[in-house]
């Protein structure tokens, strides 16, 4: 299935961005009804990880190596997971239904991984072509006539 969208000029062009902000702003009303005594705790951590994933989407977008953007998206993966664990501790501790959210979060999941995956392979691609331009160009010396 091809979209076929022009290519982002920003990161809030970005559908994984997008679903990542959805999940922040949710993640911000769900919290609010957190007992108080949870303000500095739960509360706290669990914005803070749904915040980090929509960030280091965006904090990635502008940079320029593969490897760095590579690097951004990994972290806000880790973030998915630690978000995946306070839902569960919120609905364990009976603070909060978290089937919604957790089905919001698997997306945002899904698409970072896409997202993580074609970057991967798009540096790939360009290293072996990199690799098959400077071969060819090692067979045919450039020679100049005096």
């Amino acid at each position: 299935m091809s979209l076929n969208l022009p290519p982002a000029k920003s990161f809030k062009d970005l559908i994984v961005w997008q679903k990542a902000h959805e999940f922040v702003l949710e993640v911000y009303k769900l919290t609010a009804s957190f007992p108080k005594h949870e303000t500095y705790g739960l509360s706290g951590q669990m914005r803070r990880a749904a915040v980090s994933i929509a960030a280091n989407i965006a904090e990635g977008f502008r940079k320029r190596g593969k490897a760095d953007k590579a690097r951004f998206l990994n972290t806000a993966e880790g973030s998915v997971e630690e978000s995946h664990y306070y839902l569960l501790l919120a609905k364990d501790l009976h603070y909060a239904e978290t089937e919604l959210l957790l089905k919001l979060l698997d997306e945002v999941s899904r698409l970072l991984n896409s997202y993580s995956r074609a970057i991967l392979v798009l540096a790939w691609i360009n290293s072996r072509i990199f690799k098959s331009l400077k071969s060819k160009r090692n067979l045919y010396p450039v020679t100049y006539a005096n």
